[in-house]
């Protein structure tokens, strides 16, 4: 009963104020459909915000947490070191109070990498500094998404996120996959409720490899890799190596019409082989979670967006889907400590 009556308390600080995040946060949270199912917390700039929506009464609705910053600083679609710098310290105050236990979840706005960059963050993304400042080395990236047209729910996990292709090959290897496929094993349980999952595993060359015809890694560790997987989770069913190009057959039936026989998640190798059918299948609603925190995070699966920033055109659906996924993940999680 206490898990039912649980209502999360999620923090968003609203990413780089040059670009499309403070809109798209407050038209999401303007929908009371989505925001009257946690508490909400914003962190931000008041002044920032009250351009960034034709309400000025709807900040008065939810409690924020104000960063004063000097708005002449900030040019609308023109991300640089100013916008950098305070959408860095927007994440870094979220954080902070989150794991001092004043938040349930994050879901976090928009930014520029390059505009961290110049203002002398030097991380790859949101991702690298939620683990950073939580103090782990153990994390993933996955994506998720609900179809509007059926019931089926898109999972993606990524084994490598922002690194150039060329390095992909390099980069994997047998530990790194073990860890990736203990977070997911691990979150379908916590975050979703799946304790006997289905889960389809990539291949990283053509045809996954063609018997070493066509690239070596599947015949040489990834394939014996996935064999000793099978024994270590009896209760986890593995698909694969799926040849890349017939992996996203089934889930895509099942997003598009019900049909086909989907696996729960699947894990991608490299970045672009797990999100582009991703986003081709749901450009406007899937979310990206971090996996492995100890709190819950989700993002919308979209930049900043500087070229339409100010414009009044930026559509939400991905923020508000990212909204209601955190409070689903912090509800699951209520419910599995009780």
């Amino acid at each position: 009963m206490e898990s039912a009556s649980f209502i999360p308390r999620l923090v968003i600080p609203v990413g780089d104020p040059a670009g499309i995040g403070p809109e798209v946060v407050l038209k999401a949270i303007a929908d009371s459909s989505i925001s009257s199912g946690c508490q909400i917390t914003l962190i931000g700039t008041r002044t920032l915000l009250e351009k960034a929506y034709h309400d000025p009464h709807l900040l008065d609705r939810f409690s924020l947490i104000d960063l004063p910053y000097n708005q002449e600083k900030i040019v609308c679609g023109r991300g640089d070191a100013h916008s950098g710098e305070i959408s860095f310290l927007y994440l870094q105050e979220a954080i902070k109070r989150t794991l001092k236990g004043e938040f349930d979840g994050i879901v976090t706005g928009p930014i520029a990498k390059s505009s961290w960059q110049l203002a002398g963050y030097d991380f790859p993304g949101q991702t690298e500094v939620l683990a950073t400042m939580a103090g782990i080395n153990r994390y993933g990236m996955l994506f998720v998404a609900k179809s509007p047209h059926t019931s089926y729910n898109l999972r993606t996990l990524l084994a490598t996120t922002h690194i150039p292709l060329r390095e992909v090959p390099d980069a994997l290897n047998p530990d790194l996959m073990t860890q990736k496929l203990d977070l997911l094993i691990e979150s379908l349980k916590l975050d979703f409720g799946i304790d006997r999952p289905k889960i389809a595993i990539s291949g990283l060359n053509p045809h996954s490899g063609e018997a070493g015809k066509l690239g070596r890694e599947e015949k040489d560790w990834l394939q014996p890799w996935l064999e000793s997987m099978g024994q270590q989770y009896p209760q986890t069913q593995l698909i694969g190596l799926v040849p890349p190009d017939t992996l996203w057959v089934e889930p895509g039936r099942a997003w598009f019409s019900g049909a086909g026989q989907p696996a729960d998640a699947y894990l991608a190798l490299y970045h672009d082989q797990g999100l582009i059918p991703v986003k081709l299948m749901a450009f406007d609603c899937a979310v990206n979670t971090t996996i492995g925190l100890p709190f819950v995070r989700t993002s919308p699966d979209h930049g900043t967006a500087f070229d339409i920033a100010g414009l009044g055109i930026a559509r939400a659906q991905s923020m508000q889907a990212a909204i209601q996924l955190a409070i689903e993940l912090c509800q699951q999680r209520r419910i599995d400590r009780f």
